[in-house]
């Protein structure tokens, strides 16, 4: 047998196996996954190199489902290549499986998680980055993403930023069959579309019949040989190819074939053909970046002033200076979030991503995934546009430290739309995820320097404002942790604020000193994990607590505090400051003030309470 008609046969097994594993689930996606079996076979046969026994191996090439409802055919590439068995590969979809219905890193050859549509090419732009600047090893990244998905803005996002930097190690190939879930696709099978537009971009555009193994490999073969651009193949195939029932008909994605047993015979039955994926070269190793100064974080001497976004950036700085893992990637805003503090000093592992916010949190994960340690910053409003990628991330168990700038209304005249309001909230929802509100430069440094060796979603939110230097340099500030700024025996109620709305409690708390109101004050730094110890003594000593944020009342610090009250009997009396109305342009203190969240603001609500404790009226 030659190896066009091995292939062939190749092909017909992983569809084979595609409606097995589904069948026996009664759920899944084996048309979606028949389009491309061809293309895989020749793929895994003649052009991957990958040592399966080795997934850490730093020389693998990596394979990246885009289209992760495909999942039957990877199963079945891995089933192949001798790396799960088939009984293995039958448990696909059960509780309790490493074969679940969207690849997870729980499978040691998957690199990151898919599913969600329009993912994978852009996290393969961080991934194909990592080889070439980082790592600067000659491993390849294929990428197989489905027509549907060609919709999503981040796929384009991920084509101009592979072509801006050159990424001649990264081949994505398109797998146009035409049907989407409900009906056509956008283009259907208008191949020239999508390599004319693939080409405006700056790549390499091939066009093949997707079912024709030679043009398949001699695809693949000139990709490799690029050394200025990516490539991007754009194979027109059949979605369920090869069996009659289903092949380009509407209405069968996301099924079981209705017949699995003749259609397997359709296919030419079960095989067991067995790939040896060729090994990838062991020239070279990883390159790694001299950084070995002790750290030295930067000073702020009490009595002074500094914004924390500052205090971030020359933190950073300091940490790239002991730390050679430690990547930066920021959204066309460094002059603003500081990370161009680090830029300079480290351009080589700096990389500037442009407004592509999407590209930008992609890109970390695929850095993450070859083991750099990536910092990823911009305005924390537009994390927002990114929010899916950072879903993702959690799933893919990733290792990444957001920052986000110009949090609140405190950033004063720029207006609502550039005011992060819900950020706390969306992030503190992300699975496994820390949430960091630094009140002071020096507490910023110090929570800087934790993040780099945090595993998971990190989320850091860093004031545009000079905030008052309250923490002596060194101080400790251990994550999960609260400080207690204020306090004493007679105090009457808590003030719980974080960031900006801290130095406005601790102003509040004078004034309520002056009516004869003790108010103790809270620092909480770390919103997730919450200090539970500190607040629940502070609600037993006081009997009431004030939270006051920058931030929309649903998710914030208010409710993180409400959340650690929510089993306890009794419990204090909770009132939360928050902002409640649309804000417009205006100075900090304006806005601040008329959010209620200002240390006038914060005093009343302290008076009331103290008036409602004795019985008198509010």
């Amino acid at each position: 047998m030659n190896d066009l008609e091995q292939w062939r046969e190749l092909g017909q097994q992983l569809r084979v196996d595609s409606i097995r594993s589904s069948s026996a689930a009664g759920s899944g996606h084996p048309t979606s996954s028949m389009s491309a079996a061809d293309l895989m076979a020749v793929l895994i046969s003649r052009h991957l190199h990958y040592d399966f026994g080795r997934p850490e191996d730093p020389h693998n090439d990596h394979l990246i489902f885009s289209k992760g409802h495909a999942s039957p055919l990877l199963y079945a590439i891995y089933k192949a290549a001798g790396a799960i068995s088939d009984e293995e590969m039958l448990t696909f979809r059960q509780f309790g499986s490493r074969i679940q219905g969207h690849p997870t890193p729980v499978l040691p050859w998957v690199d990151v998680a898919t599913g969600s549509l329009g993912q994978g090419l852009p996290v393969g732009v961080g991934v194909a980055l990592a080889g070439q600047r980082l790592d600067r090893l000659p491993y390849r990244v294929w990428v197989l993403c489905g027509d549907s998905e060609m919709a999503e803005g981040s796929m384009w996002e991920a084509f101009e930023h592979a072509a801006f930097n050159k990424l001649s190690n990264l081949t994505a190939i398109i797998d146009v069959n035409r049907l989407g879930q409900t009906g056509e696709t956008m283009h259907g099978w208008d191949l020239d579309y999508y390599a004319g537009r693939a080409r405006s971009c700056g790549w390499n555009a091939i066009e093949i019949d997707g079912h024709d193994v030679a043009q398949i490999d001699r695809a693949y073969a000139e990709a490799v040989a690029s050394r200025d651009r990516p490539t991007v193949i754009v194979a027109r195939t059949v979605k369920g190819q090869g069996v009659g029932e289903v092949a380009n008909k509407n209405g069968a994605h996301g099924k079981p074939v209705p017949h699995p047993e003749a259609d397997i015979a359709e296919l030419g039955g079960i095989r067991h053909i067995h790939v040896d994926v060729a090994r990838p070269d062991q020239g070279g190793e990883p390159h790694r970046f001299d950084a070995d100064a002790p750290l030295e974080l930067p000073r702020y001497e009490l009595g002074g002033a500094e914004a924390p976004r500052k205090a971030y950036g020359e933190a950073l700085a300091a940490i790239g200076r002991t730390r050679g893992d430690v990547v930066v990637l920021d959204g066309e805003v460094s002059n603003s979030t500081y990370a161009d503090l680090f830029k300079e000093a480290f351009p080589e592992r700096y990389f500037e991503m442009y407004i592509a916010e999407q590209q930008m949190v992609a890109a970390a994960v695929g850095l993450q995934a070859r083991g750099w340690r990536p910092f990823a910053s911009t305005f924390a409003a537009f994390l927002s546009r990114a929010y899916d990628f950072v879903r993702m991330a959690a799933v893919s168990q990733a290792n990444l430290c957001l920052v986000g700038s110009h949090a609140g209304v405190s950033i004063g005249e720029d207006g609502p739309s550039q005011m992060a309001l819900e950020d706390i909230a969306s992030l503190r929802a992300v699975y496994g995820s820390t949430v960091l509100y630094p009140s002071d430069p020096n507490q910023t440094a110090q929570l800087v320097a934790q993040m780099a060796d945090r595993e998971g979603i990190i989320f850091l939110r860093t004031t545009r404002e000079k905030l008052p230097v309250i923490y002596a340099p060194g101080e400790e500030f251990p994550v999960g942790g609260a400080r207690v700024v204020k306090r004493s025996d007679e105090d009457r109620v808590t003030l719980v604020g974080a960031g900006i709305t801290l130095h406005e409690a601790l102003k509040a708390a004078d004034s309520l000193a002056e009516d004869g109101i003790r108010a103790r004050v809270i620092d909480l730094y770390s919103v997730k994990p919450i200090d539970a110890e500190t607040l629940r003594t502070a609600g037993r000593e006081t009997g009431a607590i004030i939270t006051v944020e920058d931030h929309w009342p649903e998710g914030g610090i208010g409710d993180a505090v409400l959340e650690v009250f929510a089993d306890a009997d009794p419990h204090p009396k909770i009132v939360k400051l928050a902002v409640r109305h649309m804000p417009g342009s205006g100075k900090p203190m304006e806005q601040m003030a008329a959010a209620g969240i200002d240390a006038e603001h914060i005093a009343d609500a302290a008076r009331s309470l103290a008036r409602a404790a004795v019985g008198a009226p509010a």
